[in-house]
């Protein structure tokens, strides 16, 4: 899976890649340490990555906890103040820009988001309660994301107004 990650980030997926994003990207070097806690059964390496990445989270602003189950391809796009609940459920090619919440709710919408694959999560937005976003999804900028979205539709807006992929070019 890091590679995969890495190859979002690339193109490639080489050893020379891997250091040189892992020394130069925040956002990979974060990358980097979660899927290591993830993927780690032995304890004693496992706590000498949650320190880097308790480390790395302070320097970056980046909160998703190694409990978070997010598939392979994921890409934080621009590195500063993500936080994402560890019950959230992320899908394949996943990508995050800065300032971004992914949480729980309380109320109607109790519980946390469930994410298709190949979305893309522009900066500011938030996404919060049980709600399902569907595959091919754009959420724009300053979107507030409370209600489901289907397969190919853009979320704009506070609250969110939801548009259909092939209406999209015809509106904005």
């Amino acid at each position: 899976m890091i590679y995969d990650d890495l190859y979002r980030y690339t193109g490639k997926k080489t050893f020379f890649f891997l250091v040189r994003y892992i020394l130069f990207t925040p956002g990979y070097r974060y990358i980097f340490f979660l899927r290591k806690c993830q993927q780690l059964t032995n304890r004693l390496v496992r706590v000498f990555y949650l320190i880097f990445l308790r480390l790395c989270m302070l320097r970056t602003g980046i909160q998703i906890p190694y409990q978070t189950k997010i598939d392979a391809g994921f890409r934080i796009v621009h590195f500063g103040t993500i936080v994402i609940n560890p019950g959230a459920k992320i899908g394949k090619n996943f990508n995050i820009a800065n300032g971004v919440t992914i949480g729980s709710a309380s109320g109607k919408t109790i519980g946390v988001p469930t994410i298709g694959n190949n979305v893309y999560v522009s900066a500011n937005a938030v996404i919060v309660g049980d709600v399902k976003i569907g595959d091919d999804v754009l959420i724009a900028p300053n979107a507030f994301v409370n209600s489901d979205l289907p397969d190919g539709s853009i979320a704009i807006g506070n609250p969110c107004k939801i548009i259909r992929r092939e209406k999209a070019s015809e509106k904005y």
